[in-house]
Formats: structure tokens, sequence, C-alpha cells
């Protein structure tokens, strides 16, 4: 063999070891494109962006390195009820204008700490309750039906002052209205929408199904949980409507995500409700029909405190009200496609926001998150 071909060969065989190398991990670029503080957000990175530059990744041993603190980062792997995975989720801070920058490569991850979770409460009367390290929900099932006294149709929430995750303890107490120090279930529901439930709205009236009838974790944990719920069949209006409602609700964050899928048959769109439901004593409100957004400070509730409840509803807003029991958003669902709108609450006692004002400015605040997300680069 003559020299030539020898350095033909060495040349390649470095070339190659260069091209392996730069397959053995990704660089992913955070941007906050706006002027505002961007804290604790949840960003979502396409994982087929991450196979593009990172084709050999093993989703078993791989971790997310700050490129600045080199320290690892918790993450998630988003399946979002599929068997491949879909997104890769980490959580930032970012200030405004600001990037972070990370470094997906091999190597055993550091142990992720929990800060969503969900999960079907049979022995509640087939609840289904979720949480984050800010704030609790349920919503009612089927068996609590039987139970006349007790229904209700809306989001409940449970307000926290802790950053664990407390639903399983509080089932296992059997004692979740009262305080025993990290908050507890002081809301009231009843047969309204609660905290941000969507019904079918027909001629001024609320049509409110029963409770749901099946249910379907796609996510959990520990960034974000997400999972569906399916409602049967009810009278609207002579029409017959069904329903699939799928919420995500993720680490640092007050407000939950919701995609309400209503079916039905006669006419190509419906008009629905968002509601809050409104105390007998006088709390302070606020209805903006041009940014879709509606929150409610409660009064004064004694010693539990005063929980805050907003909604931002992002497609065109046909007005908003308040009747003698609720707040609400109108607006439009077409058929076969996903209302998508955004529910949550705060509690004054968690000493993160404390007054009506500053939950408001949060609400405004989440809104021009959604209108301006973040922005991934992958290389």
């Amino acid at each position: 063999m003559n020299k030539s071909a020898i350095l033909l060969i060495v040349l390649g065989f470095v070339f190659t070891k260069q091209v392996l190398a730069q397959n053995q991990k990704a660089i992913i670029t955070i941007v906050n494109p706006t002027s505002t503080n961007r804290k604790e957000e949840v960003v979502a990175i396409s994982w087929k962006s991450i196979l593009l530059k990172y084709p050999n990744i093993d989703t078993t041993n791989f971790k997310v390195i700050n490129s600045i603190t080199k320290k690892d980062e918790p993450f998630q792997l988003e399946f979002h009820g599929e068997k491949m995975v879909q997104n890769l989720l980490v959580q930032v801070d970012l200030a405004p204008k600001g990037s972070i920058k990370f470094i997906v490569q091999k190597g055993k991850p550091s142990s992720q700490i929990t800060k969503t979770y969900g999960r079907f409460v049979p022995e509640r009367k087939d609840d289904f309750a979720w949480e984050n390290d800010k704030i609790a929900f349920r919503m009612y099932g089927k068996a609590l039906e039987q139970t006349p006294k007790e229904m209700a149709y809306g989001i409940d929430v449970w307000v926290k002052s802790t950053s664990r995750m407390v639903i399983n303890e509080r089932y296992k107490r059997g004692k979740y209205h009262d305080n025993l120090g990290d908050g507890m279930d002081y809301y009231h529901v009843g047969y309204t929408c609660g905290a941000g439930n969507s019904y079918p709205y027909v001629n001024d009236s609320i049509y409110y199904s029963k409770n749901y009838i099946q249910w379907k974790v796609l996510d959990n944990g520990p960034l974000r949980t997400t999972f569906s719920l399916v409602y049967d069949d009810w009278d609207v209006a002579g029409m017959k409507v069904n329903a699939i409602k799928t919420i995500s609700l993720d680490a640092g964050s007050q407000i939950n995500r919701v995609e309400a899928l209503y079916n039905y048959t006669d006419k190509p769109m419906m008009d629905l409700i968002v509601g809050i439901i409104k105390r007998k004593d006088q709390g302070t409100m606020l209805l903006d029909e041009k940014q879709g957004i509606m929150g409610y400070w409660e009064p004064q509730m004694g010693e539990d405190g005063i929980t805050g409840v907003g909604t931002i509803v992002t497609s065109p807003v046909i007005k908003m009200k308040v009747d003698d029991t609720q707040l609400l958003t109108q607006a439009t669902t077409q058929k076969d496609k996903p209302f998508v709108y955004y529910t949550g609450a705060v509690w004054n006692k968690a000493n993160v926001l404390t007054t009506a004002s500053a939950w408001f400015s949060y609400l405004e605040a989440y809104k021009n998150r959604i209108e301006n997300p973040l922005k991934v680069i992958v290389k």
C-alpha cells in the first residue's frame, strides 16, 4: 500500500471519529424574546430536533448540562400518551431578552425532584386530583353522583403553602378540609364551573355535563402532569354532546392548560362559557374582554385566607358578564377542534401573590407568555 492510500485511510478515520464525536451531544439554546422576566417556566424541546443532532442518544442514559454552571438540570421526557418520546422538558429562569444554553450528552442523570403529580382517587368517590409545587386541584368522578348532597360539577382548588406533593397525604389522613400546616381544601364548587371549568352555553343557559366516566394519565411529572377526562353524552338544548378534557399543569405555574374537545353533530360551531364561582361577600374582579382575561380575588374567608382564581381565553371572546353565582366568559368552539384555554388559582397564605393587583398582574404576564413563547434552537 502506498503512502497516499495510507494517508487517505488515516484522514478518513479522523473524519469519522470527528463526526461520531459531534453526534454524541446536542446543544440547546433557549431565548427570551420578551422584555419581562420568565421565571420557573417549563419549555418543550421537540425530541425529533434533538435526534437530528444526536441520533445515537440513549433515553435511559443522558443528562442535560447547564453550560454556565456545568451542573445537571432536571428534565422530563414527555410522551403525551404516545409510545415514542414527543418532547424534552426543562425548566428555566430567564431575564428580559436573556438566553440559556444546555448540553445534552451521555451520562447518568441526577435524581429528579417531583414537582407535579396527579392520580385517580377511587377511595374518594372517583376523584381525579393533581398538583404541582404551587397549588392543587381536583375534578369529580361518576361515583360522586350517588351522593347528591356532595355533588359538584366544576374544578376544585386545594390550596398549598409548601412545594411538597401533598395529595396522597391529605387523602390518607382524610382531613383535607383542615389546615394542618401546609394548606387545605376550603374552596366551594357545588353546581357551578368552580375554578374555571367550561360547558356549552345556549340561550343564556349553561348545560352542565355529569361527572367524568373515564380517565387517562398521559404524563406524570416530574415537570409536567397531563391527563384526560372523558364525559358521556348529555343533552344540550336537544343536541347530543360529549366531551374529552385534557389538562396539563407545569411545575412552577399557578395555571393549567385545558383542551376541551366537544363532540356534537347538529352544527359546525357551538357557544360555551368558562366560569368562576362568585362568593356572597364582595370580592375583586377583572373582566378584560379584549385580552380574554377573567380574574377573581375572593373575599377573605375567615382564618382560611383568600383564594384568587383566573381564566385566560386566547380565542375571540363574545362577552364577559357576572350573574348571581358566577363570572362568565362566553366564546365559541368549533366542531372536532379542541377549545384551548387556561385556568388556575393562588392562595394568599402561600405568600407568593398576596393581593388582587398582584394576581391580576400574574394573569396578564401569563397571557404574554402564551403569546410570546420562548425560542428554542437545537444545534
